[in-house]
């Protein structure tokens, strides 16, 4: 019979698929996946987090998971073979006196904590950090948000004059958020919509990542992600102004056209990396967020740039970085240029001679 770490091996390998594939499928750490097929529990954090892990992972693999869950409760509770020779000796009354005593000890002392349980007032130990933590509350600036939150923590979506709030009200063995629409609970790795303005369509999708159920001081791992309807119901409610500059390009012929639309909105560029490589950013035309930025990205990082106007970047290998524009609903590839070779580009509005809008990539030298 396969071991729990065998099973999942095997599965991973008919299926082709790597720890870093899966750990982008699962939003779990590659060496938790590694851990897992190790048994290797003592890697983990706590054993909800191993339950939860291996859950997830068991569904990517398309395995039963029950069956998963009882292999590793089995490890669990097995127990090490008495030696024989103990077995054949003749057993002396003194260990039997000194094991009832130790027994009647174990007794009381669970007694006693039993009252002490029974007596503390339930979720005060989560009170007490929630203290300890200011609640934070955060604005949703891209179409896709993945971050941590904590009890208390809330999250601004904006359109146009109006903001829509979301906010993490309780962690058990389910998340709760207060939603515009209500109460909405999820469990671990669920998805749900949420019609943040009463029209009767989902507009944003909230997903439970990862949490410890009834552990608030891990908090949960949401990712939130605005719908292609509502984004572009806000980029349209967006007015964006163009300087003078870039109305007037010098030159649309070299350039590589992204959008083309009747009015400027504002977008995204976000990028996956799929090697080492530096980058540098820019945002154009707006004095609150001028200046550059520049990081040194590895395999599997990802970074979410949003813009009203145009974006600079710079890339010292155009291969290892993978780009997607998004905006107006759409979501469009971008392709830099080639294994090792450094770039450095604008990705800005337009306006053309029809008085169109044309969202350009425009290389620089």
């Amino acid at each position: 019979m396969e071991s729990l770490g065998q099973k999942l091996k095997n599965a991973r390998e008919e299926k082709g698929l790597s720890f870093d594939e899966i750990s982008r499928e699962t939003n779990i750490a590659s060496r938790y996946l590694e851990a897992l097929e190790r048994e290797d529990f003592a890697a983990f954090p706590g054993e909800p987090y191993i339950l939860g892990f291996l859950r997830n992972y068991g569904e990517c693999l398309s395995l039963d998971v029950p069956e998963l869950l009882s292999l590793y409760r089995v490890l669990k509770i097995q127990e090490q073979p008495v030696p024989v020779d103990t077995l054949l000796k003749d057993p002396s009354p003194l260990p039997r006196i000194i094991v009832t005593v130790l027994v009647i000890l174990v007794l009381l002392g669970g007694i006693g904590t039993g009252v002490f349980f029974f007596l503390k007032r339930p979720g005060r130990e989560a009170s007490a950090a929630n203290v300890r933590r200011a609640p934070a509350e955060y604005t949703m600036n891209t179409e896709l948000l993945e971050r941590r939150f904590y009890i208390g923590d809330s999250l601004l979506v904006p359109l146009g004059e109006n903001q829509y709030k979301l906010e993490l009200s309780n962690l058990g063995d389910a998340l709760s958020i207060d939603t515009p629409g209500g109460l909405a609970m999820l469990d671990l790795g669920q998805e749900l919509s949420v019609d943040l303005n009463n029209d009767g369509n989902g507009d944003l999708s909230v997903t439970a990542a990862d949490f410890a159920k009834n552990d608030t001081a891990a908090g949960a791992l949401l990712r939130f992600q605005l719908s292609a309807a509502f984004q572009h119901e806000e980029a349209s409610a967006a007015v964006v102004s163009l300087p003078q500059e870039m109305v007037s390009p010098s030159n649309l012929s070299s350039s590589t056209v992204i959008f083309t639309a009747g009015s400027a909105y504002p977008f995204t560029l976000q990028t996956v990396f799929q090697g080492y490589c530096m980058f540098r950013w820019e945002i154009l035309y707006e004095r609150d967020r001028q200046g550059r930025n520049e990081q040194y990205f590895q395999r599997a990082n990802e970074l979410n740039i949003q813009a009203n106007n145009g974006i600079r970047i710079w890339v010292s290998n155009a291969q290892a970085a993978k780009i997607n524009v998004i905006g107006g609903g759409q979501t469009v590839p971008l392709e830099l240029g080639g294994a090792g070779e450094v770039v450095v580009a604008d990705v800005r509005w337009v306006r053309d001679e029809e008085n169109r809008y044309r969202l350009v990539m425009m290389r620089l030298e």
